[in-house]
């Protein structure tokens, strides 16, 4: 006691500014370690990824449009075609002999309307020209015997009797007219040239089944699956062969409706096949389907590529990520660190060992971040512990800043359709 009553006034205040500072080392020592995110700009990505498969945009069955027994199958499942190569050849006894026989049918049919027109029509206009002389003969005849019976030379038989030939020579003539008319072109020039015609496409029938018997590729293609073996008996409109016909390849996708606003045409896609995945590759978003499947929930998606992998196949599952948004240059802050919503959105901000509530202003938000519009500076430290109330003493754990590979900047969503 004595010596406190001796120390002088500097001493004691020495003393008490030691005590006060302990007493705030030891409060800052109690406060609180939580998690928190330095604030940095960094990249925000939304994209949302889905589960999808190649498809050719021309897959067709190739069958049978009548009933037969195959005889044989040229290709297997793999198989590169061209355009009109023979991929199955039917059983062809019966329609070969029938297109034999339809073939002589029109060559005779042919050849009669031929000899009609060499042979008939001359016959018919030389009568014809024979029937004319005879007419004018007679006719002449006829007006010499009246001139001559006027004037007393000859009696009335002999008249009657030029009268007689010359009308026979008349009827004689509008035959011969006829049948050359009907010969050269009426009702039996007709009727042969309908015959003929008839022939011909009783002819072109037969052909036509003969091709049946031969099934070809339409175009160029690949084999994708051989349905029937030699020997085997098929009906009409069995399938045979199906084919993927070479030309355009396109991706195709079922996306849950709820990323529908998110989706647009010429959007980029990182692709990866799940048998390849050391392998990806690149495109781009062709077409949003104008209508939902109401029974998937779901909306179709196709995506085109400048580029086709040469190890892509029919059907082949394919892990889609399709890039629905990107800011380069964005304060971003885990969707845990923002509370309430709207005009009302707060972060709790480290200032002074107390967590700061702070007013902010959202724009993109992916299911793990949000970008930070207003409200943040870069390096200031935002509480990502939602248990933290605002004003409580706190410190921060250790450092975590947010950057373009975090899950901060970068949003997977991922939305996985099964058909």
């Amino acid at each position: 006691m004595k010596r406190l009553r001796n120390a002088s006034p500097l001493m004691i205040g020495a003393a008490v500014a030691v005590g006060v500072l302990a007493i705030v080392l030891v409060l800052h020592l109690r406060s609180d370690p939580v998690d928190s995110i330095e604030v940095q700009p960094a990249p925000l990505v939304q994209s949302v990824l889905v589960s999808g498969r190649m498809a050719n945009q021309s897959r067709v069955f190739l069958g049978s449009t009548i009933t037969g027994r195959v005889r044989e199958v040229r290709v297997r499942e793999g198989a590169r075609v061209k355009s009109g190569e023979l991929l199955v050849a039917l059983e062809d006894f019966e329609q070969r002999a029938a297109a034999a026989q339809a073939e002589a049918a029109a060559r005779s049919a042919e050849s009669r309307l031929d000899s009609q027109r060499q042979l008939l029509g001359p016959v018919a206009a030389q009568q014809l020209a024979q029937a004319r002389a005879t007419a004018s003969t007679a006719q002449r005849e006829r007006e010499r015997s009246e001139s001559l019976f006027k004037q007393g030379f000859i009696g009335q038989a002999r008249l009657d009797e030029a009268r007689r030939a010359a009308d026979v020579a008349d009827a004689q003539l509008k035959a011969a007219e006829a049948q050359a008319e009907a010969n050269l072109k009426g009702s039996e020039l007709e009727g042969s040239v309908a015959r003929v015609a008839e022939a011909r496409a009783a002819a072109d029938l037969a052909r036509a089944r003969l091709q049946q018997t031969r099934i070809v590729a339409p175009a160029d293609a690949l084999v994708l699956e051989r349905l029937v073996e030699p020997g085997q008996i098929v009906q009409a409109g069995s399938r045979l062969v199906e084919l993927s016909i070479e030309g355009a390849v396109e991706l195709v996708a079922q996306v849950d409706e709820k990323f529908l606003g998110q989706l647009a045409p010429g959007q980029p896609a990182a692709v990866v096949a799940d048998a390849f995945p050391g392998t990806p590759f690149t495109a781009k978003v062709k077409s949003v389907a104008p209508v939902v499947d109401a029974q998937r929930g779901s909306v179709e998606v196709k995506l085109e590529m400048d580029q086709v992998p040469p190890f892509l196949r029919n059907d082949m599952t394919l892990s889609i990520e399709i890039e629905t948004a990107r800011r380069d240059r964005v304060m971003a802050v885990p969707g845990e660190a923002l509370r309430g919503s709207g005009p009302a959105s707060q972060v709790l901000v480290i200032e002074d060992g107390k967590a700061v509530a702070r007013t902010v202003k959202p724009g993109l938000r992916t299911l793990t971040a949000v970008e930070i519009v207003e409200g943040l500076k870069a390096g200031e430290r935002v509480v990502t512990d939602a248990r933290v109330q605002p004003g409580a003493r706190v410190r921060a754990g250790a450092p975590r800043a947010a950057s373009a590979t975090s899950n901060v900047s970068t949003d997977v969503v991922k939305s996985f359709s099964r058909e």
